[in-house]
């Protein structure tokens, strides 16, 4: 829970720094929310850009990506914002170098301005959420349990290949089908079987 807290808020603070590093200098004293996004393909012109079009597109799009996955707590989600942010920062410092010759951070605004600092710190600050970041917890698939043993009962037969109470009964079968019932023998002696009890004849003998 402290890890998702903690990683949101860095992503957080990441795409809010993406997103506000194309309303500074980006290069010749100009904000990037001036340079087309077809500069970062291209190279970059003197042509100016309104800001729907402007390279604060691509980060626009990775702040969304952060929003939604911070809220889904998707690591997945905020590592892919942070490189698209990186990704596109790296390309306009490539088009700066091929314009200057060099890759140089200048005074007098012909350099890389803040606006690009801001940028890659954000996507930084991304990654660093994404990997702080714990995710969603894993589900656990409950097992069913098994169900009970079934033991034969004097309702009906027993099933098959269920095992008897004791071993069957000499020229007899174990078990009764015409009287439901199991043959009689002495208790603890299967082997010997012996006749059930007669009634007493308590009649006087002559």
């Amino acid at each position: 829970m402290i890890r998702n807290v903690v990683g949101s808020v860095l992503a957080l603070a990441g795409a809010t720094a993406a997103v506000w590093s194309p309303f500074r200098a980006w290069y010749d004293g100009r904000h990037g929310s001036d340079y087309p996004i077809g500069d970062l393909f291209t190279g970059i012109t003197d042509t100016g850009s309104g800001v729907v079009g402007s390279i604060l597109l691509p980060f626009a799009f990775a702040a969304l990506v952060t929003v939604l996955g911070v809220v889904l707590r998707s690591r997945l989600l905020v590592a892919v914002a942070g490189l698209v942010v990186l990704g596109f920062t790296v390309l306009w410092m490539v088009r700066v170098g091929q314009a200057e010759g060099s890759l140089v951070v200048s005074g007098d605004g012909r350099g890389l301005g803040d606006g690009v600092a801001n940028a890659f710190g954000g996507g930084v600050l991304l990654l660093l959420g994404a990997l702080v970041m714990s995710g969603r917890p894993k589900s656990h698939r409950l097992v069913p349990a098994a169900p009970p043993p079934t033991h034969p009962t004097l309702d009906g037969p027993p099933p098959d290949g269920a095992p008897q109470d004791g071993p069957p009964l000499a020229g007899q079968q174990p078990y009764d089908t015409e009287t439901r019932s199991m043959p009689y023998a002495a208790p603890g002696h299967f082997d010997v079987p012996v006749e059930p009890p007669r009634d007493r004849d308590d009649r006087p003998r002559y």
